[in-house]
């Protein structure tokens, strides 16, 4: 274990939760106007009903994926029976068709933005930056799917990458066991943290919001303006048709 190993697998991991934690409070008491996606569907919907979708979709399936991979022990998957030879094949098909349709929506949405004038023009720079860490990251994902399938020690994230990112959660950071693990693996959970990193500060904090008030407020009543409820004249250009 050298000092590298302690600064990005032991103190690096904690920095990320610090500014995504405190950037995200921050966005939110400062820029509650600028906590939103600015959406463009008013100058293109074709392509985005199609990207978005599969980006959405796909990550869902993605970020379900790490939580088995990396919270679920392996001794828990062999104690219910499931052998390491099928837990590789059904993560080699979920993660590859999850890995997939999440590439080829940003893909497409990247694709719009570039050749749609005016989201183009509403592209910033921050914009930019977390496009390129965020497909760097499902890149990197899609990669260590494909190893981790293949088999072998080296390749089996279960015994290394996931006992580190559990013990974190216990202050007690297992950096011996994320050392050990491949090059691949740790690219990938760097550009993680970077992504987590950046996130409070791109429109990726949207996906903190929950329209949670739409299950509280109130019906919203329409009421019709029958002959017998006039009570006088119709105003000007709201006389009844027929």
């Amino acid at each position: 274990m050298t000092p590298l190993d302690v600064l990005l697998w032991g103190v690096a991991p904690y920095v990320m939760v610090v500014v995504l934690v405190g950037g995200t409070v921050w966005r939110y008491r400062y820029d509650k106007f600028g906590w939103t996606t600015r959406s463009s569907e008013l100058y293109e919907s074709r392509l985005l009903r199609i990207g978005s979708p599969l980006f959405h979709f796909g990550l869902l399936v993605v970020i379900i994926g790490h939580v088995i991979g990396l919270i679920i022990p392996k001794s828990w998957t062999d104690a219910v029976g499931l052998s390491q030879e099928a837990y590789h094949v059904q993560a080699l098909l979920l993660g590859s068709v999850a890995g997939i349709s999440t590439l080829v929506g940003i893909g497409i949405l990247i694709y719009r933005r570039r050749t749609t004038g005016p989201v183009f023009r509403a592209t910033t720079g921050n914009d930019k930056l977390m496009y390129v860490v965020l497909v760097a990251a499902i890149v990197a994902g899609l990669t260590t799917t494909l190893l981790g399938a293949t088999g072998g020690e080296e390749h089996n994230y279960r015994l290394t990458v996931s006992p580190w990112f559990r013990s974190l959660f216990i202050l007690q950071p297992d950096i011996t066991a994320m050392s050990r693990a491949g090059l691949a693996f740790q690219l990938h959970a760097l550009i993680g943290m970077a992504l987590f990193t950046i996130w409070p500060f791109t429109r990726l904090v949207h996906a903190f919001t929950a329209p949670f008030g739409y299950l509280f407020r109130p019906y919203v009543v329409y009421r019709s303006r029958s002959a017998g409820a006039a009570t006088r004249p119709a105003r000007r250009g709201w006389e009844r048709i027929g």
